[in-house]
């Protein structure tokens, strides 16, 4: 089978090439195509050894660096890779690549894991950043993004979402239908642990629209509980001021693996305030049968079940957070480590092999029925 798998760029090992992994298990012998990589950060990960083309971007000096600037280019470089060669085109795609160019005798199947939210449904929180002349000159370049993303809609075959509320967001973004995957989640690598710590945790990149500052506020105003934030991020500062003179929340940093597992496997429950599209960490915690406490919408609402392996609450505020901290505490008993683990296999990266292989499988056969004159 002559496939080539797609993906945006390759500069770090995030959720989204997780995903990209996982479908280069499935298909070794297909290469992989990109705008552009970092070979130092590749090293001891899936990619390293694996064939990789990338556009012309690759050749200016530390695009890895700088390239979020260099966003009003990507739609020539995206064009420019050449795929002519293939049969199937598995993408994956969070902002740019599903716009690939590809002939009428090729599938083109997209994971998406979100339409560009910068330019569509974090436009004005994006702008808001920005100082006034950067907000005039962004403003300008992401209408012109928007109106290209809408013209490469029919590029794509098949949409994936990694979420139903991703699906709805393709849905009314694009116009499209999109079947559901959940991403892999390595479930494995977070051991059960029934017996907790009495410390709360928060664990997530440190940008505004993740929103801990909601949860150190909070906790701020709860000293007798513990909080320990995980992460780090361009809101470092702003969050150390925050805590300042707090003296139940401590600081991490980034972790490695080990001892976030550590982190996640203690904790009495995650702290989880964002609007994700789906979310990897609160389905980590659940795997080591840690409860969750998250903003009740987006993907939070398809991975935690309310009263039985975590509780929502209903507004981004840090009053929110300490109401539903204390429901919990009300009813910390009550949660079933077991049965939390259970929920979290859901989302296990084997799941996720064998529903992608089938759901792929299957499209392949029925684009050869087509090209056979089988079908209408």
């Amino acid at each position: 089978m002559n496939i080539a798998l797609v993906h945006e760029w390759l500069v770090d090992l995030t959720g989204s090439e997780e995903v990209v992994a996982a479908i280069g298990e499935l298909y070794p012998q297909a290469p992989l195509y990109t705008l552009f990589y970092h070979p130092p950060a590749l090293k001891g990960t899936p990619f390293e050894h694996r064939t990789l083309h990338a556009s012309w971007l690759q050749h200016w000096p530390g695009i890895h660096r700088y390239y979020r600037y260099l966003f009003p280019l990507f739609p020539r470089a995206v064009e420019s890779l050449d795929l002519r060669p293939y049969e199937v085109i598995l993408s994956s795609s969070h902002s740019f690549i599903k716009g690939l160019l590809r002939n009428a005798d090729q599938l083109h199947i997209c994971y998406c894991h979100t339409p560009i939210r910068y330019a569509w449904d974090l436009y004005h929180d994006y702008l808001e950043t920005l100082s006034p002349v950067k907000r005039f000159l962004a403003a300008r370049s992401l209408h012109k993004i928007r109106q290209w993303d809408l013209s490469t809609v029919y590029r794509v075959d098949h949409f994936i979402a990694n979420s139903r509320y991703v699906a709805r967001r393709i849905w009314k973004t694009y116009g499209r239908k999109a079947t559901v995957i959940y991403p892999p989640v390595r479930t494995d690598r977070f051991p059960l642990t029934p017996q907790k710590d009495r410390y709360f945790v928060a664990v997530s990149r440190f940008v505004p629209y993740k929103r801990m500052d909601l949860v150190v506020a909070a906790f701020r105003e709860m000293p007798d509980l513990q909080l320990v934030v995980v992460g780090d991020g361009p809101e470092r500062a702003r969050l150390h001021k925050l805590a300042r003179g707090a003296r139940n929340i401590e600081f991490t940093g980034r972790l490695d693996h080990q001892a976030l597992q550590e982190v996640l496997c203690r904790a009495r429950a995650l702290v989880f305030p964002a609007l994700e599209d789906f979310g990897i960490v609160p389905v980590e915690a659940q795997a080591c049968g840690t409860p969750v406490i998250a903003y009740g919408r987006g993907g939070a609402r398809e991975t935690v079940v309310d009263g039985q392996t975590g509780l929502f609450f209903e507004e981004q505020t840090a009053a929110a957070v300490r109401e539903a901290v204390q429901r919990f505490l009300q009813r910390e008993d009550t949660f079933d480590p077991a049965a939390i683990r259970r929920n979290a296999e859901r989302f296990s990266r084997e799941v996720f092999l064998r529903t992608y292989r089938k759901t792929v499988e299957t499209w392949i056969q029925e684009h050869r029925a087509w090209q056979r004159g089988e079908r209408p």
